[in-house]
């Protein structure tokens, strides 16, 4: 007989950042941590690049000019329907967070995920549509 090896070594632990966000075989509430993990490391580093860009504006009007210009570039607001994405179910996954962290609404936790989710995918898309409309 032949001996069936796992793909994995279980002898081996995974990387911590891997083990992150691993969410294979876990419920709703792992996607929803993971997820929010996802949308903070994409706004701090969001806050960098935001700092970089305005740093145009030290050259003057000509520095405001090539801001203005970049900022409509249809790259930009793409990357500003990201952001807004991020921001919302950063925001609202947050609220659920506290909710359940303060003993609110802890059996309920699903159903709150469900609504607040929502409301922020409502936002988001009437924000979204905002956006390449202005």
């Amino acid at each position: 007989m032949h001996d069936i090896q796992p793909t994995t070594d279980p002898a081996r632990p995974k990387s911590p950042l891997r083990a992150w966000f691993d969410i294979r075989g876990r419920g709703l509430g792992t996607l929803a941590f993971a997820l929010n993990r996802l949308t903070a490391i994409g706004l701090t580093i969001y806050l960098f690049l935001h700092l970089v860009v305005l740093s145009q504006l030290l050259r003057g009007p000509e520095g405001w000019n090539s801001f203005v210009a970049l900022a409509r570039s249809p790259l930009f607001l793409a990357l500003d329907v990201v952001l807004l994405f991020g921001v919302v179910y950063h925001m609202f996954n947050g609220i659920r967070v506290a909710l359940v962290g303060m003993g609110v609404a802890h059996r309920q936790q699903r159903g709150l995920f469900y609504g607040l989710v929502g409301i922020g995918l409502v936002l988001f898309v009437v924000g979204a549509v905002l956006i390449f409309t202005k």
